[in-house]
């Protein structure tokens, strides 16, 4: 083994000053505020996401629970209802809770035949529904069309 003798009042400096240490926490600690403070809207829009991921999924099992009837007993619905904008009682949520979920049916006029362009009038298709699924006092819904040939 090899001994390295430096000469005497010479000395080799190791590590940093407490200084030195104080200076680089301080930077560092003043550049990672506003990182952090960028971060903020970040976790804030995480919340508002997985709101509406939690409601998408809600109106998702709704619509196929409701598709899941038998096509002759979501006309008849869609009959007695007979207002497009009228939500339907029998598939609705019950009311008084929250993310309450609103089923809306009606006949739907595919084939425009009578030119109007109004989709929810006289000239309707008795084989097609119209399912809208929303949660109430939100924009938030999912609609699809079914068919009695399915």
């Amino acid at each position: 083994m090899r001994t390295i003798n430096l000469p005497r009042g010479r000395h080799r400096m190791a590590g940093l000053t407490y200084v030195e240490v104080l200076i680089a926490t301080a930077l560092i600690a003043v550049t990672l505020l506003p990182a952090i403070d960028a971060l903020k809207p970040a976790t804030q829009g995480m919340s508002i996401h997985e709101v509406n991921t939690v409601r998408h999924y809600a109106l998702t099992a709704l619509l196929e629970e409701v598709l899941a009837n038998p096509f002759s007993e979501l006309d008849d619905e869609a009959v007695a209802i007979g207002d497009p904008t009228v939500a339907s009682a029998v598939y609705s949520d019950p009311g008084g809770q929250a993310n309450r979920r609103l089923v809306y049916l009606s006949r739907y006029d595919a084939d425009n035949a009578d030119g109007n362009n109004n989709f929810f009038d006289a000239g309707m298709d008795e084989g097609l529904l119209w399912v809208r699924i929303e949660i109430e006092g939100t924009s938030q819904a999912i609609e699809s069309l079914t068919s009695v040939y399915e």
